[in-house]
């Protein structure tokens, strides 16, 4: 439901408003006299709604508020000209996820040839297109276009943003009642902080930038990072390189791949007994086939790997027999792919616990590690020249290319200034943690939402059903508003700093709490782990199931702040619909609360 932002679609609105905490206690000293409202209870205002970024959280927002709200506009500012987020991205040779194919898409949009257990990003990218498509959502979306301001408008209720139309370089102001930020965390990547980066003469490469016609053939490489994308792109590099330069600053945990390592646990033992797998994790056509006849053998086959994504989380808690249990077999996997080598096993295995860094699963990657033209390199930089790279130990590396595989921003400081209740978020989170409510909602941001926040389950498994139960909660809220009156609403800072303690009391029991760099924490050593739910997917699924009002902070949209106007003539919109049932409770079962 795009509407055009050129014309001014905002309500006219008048009166004082204040914030009201909900409170038994409160009683709000009213300026004007009450008057009920002439409209049937379950009428819903006329809104309008601005969603940042058209990954998959976008698409899927599109659905669900086609399936949950009437009488809104509804458009997706995305800043690349194609739908897909990351995957549309990132595109350097060997990217892929690592999440089991099955489990990563919607629910609601089932693929049944799936060509790998885990799917290339080529692959995933294509998929979303399609759902794009085929749901009819490309009205909703301006690609090309990006947000780069966003203020609050306390009087009016709206967000006042600024968008610049990157094909054209023009900037045009939109509003929103409700603005939803699908931006994500893991898109926004930076360079390695090293000085004169700029001296280079060779190819600098980031791998979210990765340019089609590089060939790194015949020559001597350099890959910067062994995080999830320097496991997968250094082994395509490997072969064809005359010399490869690995520079590691931290050790990582590289577990078996995952068919591998659930078979040594004897885990999802019926559901892989069923399909067909080749070397290469490929499926077989007889098993494609079988997913496309028979529904029930492929639903009983995604549920049979939900099952066992589902169960990761025992891995990071380190006081569980299954962490330490797993620690030693991941050790001995790493070991043994690495030949033994006493080197490289000191400088590949951790002395920090199994879960602490993000684990990939990189079997080409650590036999890539053992052969005669990678030279591992462990430490720090100091600078680049122009033909290499100079180490923090002196020694200096002559290579052809550099490529980084450094990783992304993920302090969760937003791009461009989102100005609310308490000034700019950018100037509040640069010099505060991060904190959100639920991982969602901010204090003091009123009508702002968010996916995959400050705390967010996304290194839970699949960011795809991660951002459906999202998408539900935020779409509740939002309709809660539009039928009850509510102008604004946001989350209360003690409810903000009551969420932040349990985080905080909670993440010690884990492994991502643990000493030792990673993104988790900010690409800090130490520190609040800000990337990570404290409990298992399911655990936050169930968080998500009701809306706790007492959470938050209402303001109401009749001069009078009345907080039942929404009552108003006494009808109700469930009896003036001539198609409607008005005695749909007859014989209606009873079910559990």
């Amino acid at each position: 439901m795009a509407v055009d932002p050129s014309r001014d679609h905002r309500p006219a609105q008048a009166g004082s408003e204040f914030v009201r905490s909900v409170s038994p206690n409160h009683a709000p000293t009213r300026e004007m006299s009450y008057n009920v409202r002439e409209q049937p209870l379950g009428s819903a205002r006329r809104i309008r709604i601005v969603g940042i970024g058209a990954g998959l959280s976008g698409l899927n927002m599109i659905r669900t508020l086609r399936l949950n709200l009437s009488d809104y506009d509804f458009v997706i500012y995305e800043k690349n000209p194609e739908v897909g987020g990351t995957w549309f991205e990132n595109r350097y040779p060997g990217c892929r996820c690592d999440i089991p194919s099955h489990s990563y898409q919607f629910s609601w949009r089932p693929k049944h040839d799936w060509s790998n257990f885990f799917s290339t990003t080529e692959e995933i990218e294509e998929y979303l297109c399609q759902v794009r498509d085929e749901e009819g959502m490309r009205d909703s979306i301006k690609t090309s276009h990006q947000i780069v301001s966003a203020r609050w408008n306390e009087q009016d209720g709206i967000w006042e943003l600024d968008v610049k139309d990157l094909q054209t370089g023009s900037l045009f102001s939109d509003y929103a009642h409700f603005l939803l930020d699908g931006a994500g965390i893991l898109n926004n990547w930076k360079w390695p902080d090293v000085d004169d980066r700029q001296a280079f003469g060779g190819p600098l490469i980031h791998t979210s930038l990765w340019p089609k016609d590089f060939d790194h053939t015949d020559k001597v490489v350099a890959v910067i990072g062994n995080g999830s994308t320097g496991i997968q792109v250094l082994p395509e590099l490997q072969s064809g390189a005359k010399k490869l330069f690995h520079i590691v600053r931290t050790p990582t945990w590289v577990p078996p791949p995952r068919v591998q390592a659930w078979k040594m646990m004897g885990q999802a033992t019926e559901a892989l007994s069923k399909i067909q797998l080749d070397e290469k994790e490929n499926f077989s056509e007889e098993t494609i086939d079988k997913f496309k006849s028979d529904p029930s053998f492929y639903r009983s086959f995604v549920k049979g790997i939900e099952v066992e994504v589902n169960k990761t989380f025992p891995i990071i808690e380190t006081k569980n027999p299954i962490h330490m249990y797993a620690q030693a077999k991941v050790k001995e996997y790493m070991t043994a792919m690495l030949k033994g080598d006493e080197t490289l096993c000191k400088a590949l295995i951790p002395s920090y616990p199994l879960g602490c860094r993000r684990m990939t699963p990189g079997h080409t990657y650590l036999q890539a590690l053992t052969q005669p033209n990678v030279e591992v390199k462990v430490g720090g930089m100091r600078r680049f020249l122009a033909d290499g790279i100079e180490l923090e130990s002196g020694e200096i590396l002559k290579v052809d290319a550099i490529i980084c595989a450094t990783g992304y921003e993920t302090s969760f400081r937003p791009r461009f200034p989102i100005v609310g209740r308490q000034g700019n978020l950018q100037d509040n989170w640069k010099s505060n943690v991060p904190k959100a409510y639920m991982s969602c909602a901010v204090a003091g941001l009123p009508n702002y939402f968010m996916f995959l926040g400050p705390n967010a389950p996304i290194g839970h498994g699949s960011v795809f059903t991660l951002s459906e139960h999202i998408a539900q909660y935020i779409t509740g809220v939002i309709k809660k508003c539009q039928m009850e009156g509510i102008k604004a609403i946001s989350p209360s800072q003690a409810a903000v700093d009551d969420y932040f303690e349990h985080i905080s009391a909670f993440m010690p029991r884990t492994a991502w709490a643990a000493k030792g760099r990673s993104w988790f924490k900010s690409g800090r050593a130490d520190g609040p782990v800000t990337a990570l739910h404290p409990g298992t997917r399911i655990h936050f699924f169930h968080m998500l199931e009701h809306f706790r009002g007492e959470d938050w902070d209402y303001v109401y949209d009749n001069t009078g702040q009345n907080r039942f106007a929404y009552l108003g003539n006494g009808y109700s919109t469930k009896e003036l619909d001539p198609a409607g049932d008005t005695t749909w409770y007859l014989g209606a079962p009873a079910t559990a609360l």
